[in-house]
This record gives C-alpha cells, sequence and structure tokens, in this order.
C-alpha cells in the first residue's frame, strides 16, 4: 500500500517556507504522495447566504501544476497527485502539456487525479460549460492520452480537434496515471474503461465501500480489464479516534483491497472529522503520529 497526506494549505496558508516545510516533513517520514486539490475561482458569499460549507473566496488553493513544480524542486522521492483536478473547467491540450512537463521535471512522479466539479461560478469563469461537463471529459481523457503516447496526434471528436500536432516534451512513460474522482455510477464506468484507479472519499470502512469496490471490478472486467490494473485510493483523518483506531480503519481498507491511503486531516464532511489545530505544528504532529502509528502495516 501507499501512504500520502494532502498539502493543508487552507489552515497553513500557503508561502513557499511553509509548503516546502510541509513537503520535505512528510518526505522525511516517509509517505509516498503528496496530494493537492484544485479550485480556480473561489465564490465570494457576502451575496450568497445559501452557499452552505463547500469552498469560497476566502481558501486558499495554489495552481497545482505551480505548487508541484516548486516542490519537486524541493524533494527527491515523494510523489504529487492532485486530488482533484477539475478538468472540464481547464483546456484540455494545455492540461496534457502542463501535466507532462510536470512529469518531466519531476522525475516520472506525477499522478493525475481529475473530477468534474461542482462549482459553476468557476466554469462561468473560465468560459466552460457547466452542463455537459461529464460527458466532455470522457472526451478529454482521449485526446491527453493521445498526446502523452505519440509525437504527433489527429484528432477529431466532438469538442475537440487537433490537426496532425504534437507536444514536447512528452511524459517519461508516454502515459501518466489517471485517477478519477466521484461517486456516480458513470465515474465508476469512466474509471473502469480509461483509468488508472479511483479516489473514492464518500463511503466509511464498511460493506458500504467493499460494495462499490465490487462494482467497479465488475465493471473492469466488463470492458476486458484486469481489475486488479486498477487502483482504489480513500481518504483518512487523524481528527478522532487514536493510534488503535487508525490502525484497525487502515487494516480493513488493506483487507478490502486498497493500494493507495491518503491521510486528510481538513477535510470535514460527510464521515471524515478534521483536526483541531490549524497551525504548521499541529499538522507536522498528525502527520508523524499517523505515519509511526501504521508504518509497519504498509
Amino acid at each position: 500500500m501507499k501512504l500520502g497526506i494532502a498539502l493543508p494549505l487552507i489552515d497553513i496558508g500557503g508561502e513557499p517556507a511553509t509548503v516546502r516545510a510541509f513537503a520535505q516533513a512528510a518526505e522525511e517520514a516517509g509517505y509516498d504522495h503528496l496530494a493537492a486539490p484544485d479550485h480556480v475561482l473561489g465564490a465570494n458569499i457576502a451575496n450568497r447566504p445559501s452557499w452552505g460549507d463547500r469552498n469560497t473566496s476566502a481558501d486558499l488553493f495554489h495552481d497545482p501544476f505551480v505548487l508541484f513544480g516548486f516542490l519537486s524542486g524541493c524533494t527527491a522521492r515523494v510523489g504529487f497527485s492532485t486530488q482533484v483536478l477539475i478538468l472540464p473547467q481547464r483546456q484540455t491540450v494545455l492540461v496534457a502539456k502542463q501535466a507532462a512537463c510536470l512529469d518531466v521535471l519531476s522525475g516520472g512522479r506525477f499522478r493525475l487525479g481529475i473530477g468534474i466539479g461542482w462549482n459553476e461560478v468557476e466554469f462561468i469563469g473560465l468560459n466552460e460549460d457547466f452542463h455537459n461537463r461529464g460527458k466532455r471529459s470522457e472526451e478529454q481523457v482521449q485526446v491527453m492520452q493521445a498526446l502523452w503516447a505519440e509525437p504527433h496526434v489527429t484528432f477529431e471528436g466532438r469538442w475537440h480537434r487537433v490537426d496532425d500536432a504534437g507536444i514536447n516534451p512528452l511524459p517519461t512513460q508516454r502515459r501518466i496515471p489517471i485517477w478519477f474522482g466521484g461517486h456516480h455510477d458513470l465515474t465508476l464506468r469512466r474509471i473502469a474503461r480509461w483509468g488508472d484507479g479511483w479516489m473514492m472519499l464518500a463511503y466509511p470502512a464498511d460493506d458500504t465501500a467493499k460494495a462499490e469496490f465490487s462494482k467497479l471490478r465488475r465493471y473492469a472486467e466488463q470492458e476486458g480489464r484486469d481489475p486488479a490494473s486498477i487502483g482504489t485510493e480513500v481518504w483518512v483523518s487523524t481528527g478522532e479516534g487514536d493510534e488503535s483506531a487508525w490502525r484497525s480503519e487502515f487494516n480493513f481498507w488493506k483487507s478490502a483491497g486498497v493500494t493507495h491511503i491518503t491521510v486528510n486531516s481538513t477535510f470535514g464532511r460527510l464521515h471524515h472529522r478534521r483536526i483541531a489545530g490549524r497551525s504548521l505544528d499541529a499538522h507536522l504532529e498528525a502527520l508523524r503520529r499517523y505515519r509511526n502509528a501504521v508504518g509497519d502495516l504498509l
């Protein structure tokens, strides 16, 4: 199993020294990857009293390609994973180029997690269609995979046209792993057809999650793929319980066949609970406690 941790930028801020210190501490502690979310625009909720507990303009989000490009020069081993990049609000060929450059500059340490998003405000600001984002993302994945694999591509689709052109540089392995976030049945079918893995955060450690994993395996078999070739990732938090409880939850996910676990101690929705502290020191303490608690189970 691979163990990662989410950069808690909303709590600790985004100053260069701060994100560097957190990334280097995670690498030193033995984490396999760093995770970061993606939001380009945050809504001003002063005029949106019914917005709810979703992210707003008050929450700090670095662009993940810029963030990971910076951190790749500050680290030597730890990987990088978007969790998740909101693909259909971004221009497809440009994402393929940015991802390939990051992959090359980091020495092949990048994994692209994608989702279709929920915030129409961002789509409006980025001049993309919110209402066809799911279907359009399917074509986006195909365009990117083609551009990563060959120096020149000709593609004619519903939303994309590439006329005998290519990106340079190409990724180190002529591919970049694509992991999907989301929980709709259509998401599972997209993973089974095109994906390298599923980033799942909606279900707790119980039989509900196992049933969804089984569904994904069935869909993969229907697509003629080996289900074992598709990874699964879950989020855990140090916001509640102790080392014994963390180990028990970890063992459940391991028995369920989960391949990646990411500690996200700022996420407090669904069954997840965030930590009380918001300082860098509080997050570094949580980082080390969790790794020490489960290190022998990896």
